[in-house]
């Protein structure tokens, strides 16, 4: 079975609080992809979080009124949001995207250098009945992008769970290992779906301040939301080294954090 094996290169690291990642959680990321930390983000960051996510849907409806629309891509306006980006209008959220648990995580993770590749908000709002399909976040990466597999930080903003359209989880070793899968577009969701076997996964029911960590070749999904209230999280990733186009032109961001 693959798993995610750390790069090699040696630099000097800044001074980091010890990694909240135990042996047997570093052990399962390795080799299945994911772990869980629950209740990690502090009080104060957990807040920062929660107090930006407003900015981003509103972010994201504006830009629909600009194009008289109610649909961008994933986005689908007062359903589910996608909000890319919200630190380029927030720096703020930098607080958060550098602070010491962040990159004490990339730094067990992701040694010797660790870049901000993606960023995004992802609601479901109240009663949204809709469900997020089967995927692997590199496949949203165009297929001429090569990369190492990424580390995806999924932050629970409110208590997540099966009836609020939590995550689920594919292990690799019930995945066909730590590859990437061909995604095919789904009508009417513009969703991309690179998994539509039977197995159910691991279903991710957390508190708030929680962080699912997993990789960007690892497959996931969420259900719908049928609870009265919006369910928020926060979704950070890294990556080993600057993911660029055939160009040479990043294909997302670009920023050092270690």
């Amino acid at each position: 079975m693959n798993t995610v094996s750390k790069p090699t290169r040696q630099r000097q690291q800044p001074k980091l609080p010890p990694s909240p990642l135990s042996a047997a959680q570093r052990a399962q990321y390795r080799s299945e992809g994911y772990t869980i930390l629950p209740r990690v983000i502090p009080a104060d960051l957990l807040q920062l979080l929660r107090d930006n996510c407003q900015l981003a849907i509103d972010s994201t409806d504006r830009e629909m009124d600009r194009l008289g629309t109610d649909v961008i891509g994933i986005n689908h306006r007062n359903k589910r949001y996608f909000s890319l980006h919200t630190s380029l209008l927030q720096p703020k959220l930098w607080d958060f995207i550098r602070s010491p648990l962040m990159l004490s995580i990339c730094n067990d993770l992701l040694e010797p250098e660790a870049y901000v590749f993606w960023e995004q908000y992802v609601v479901k709002m109240a009663e949204s009945h809709m469900s997020f399909a089967w995927h692997q976040d590199s496949g949203y990466v165009d297929d001429d992008t090569p990369h190492d597999p990424y580390l995806t930080c999924w932050c629970a903003l409110d208590d997540m769970t099966f009836e609020n359209g939590t995550i689920s989880v594919l292990p690799f070793s019930r995945a066909g290992g730590c590859v990437r899968h061909p995604h095919v577009k789904e009508s009417g969701t513009n969703d991309l779906v690179g998994y539509t076997g039977s197995d159910p996964g691991e279903l991710v029911v957390v508190p708030a301040g929680s962080i699912a960590l997993f990789t960007g070749f690892t497959l996931h999904r969420s259900g719908a939301n049928i609870t009265g209230k919006a369910r928020r999280s926060y979704l950070i990733q890294y990556s080993n080294e600057v993911i660029r186009r055939p160009d040479f032109t990043p294909w997302g961001r670009s920023e050092r954090v270690l």
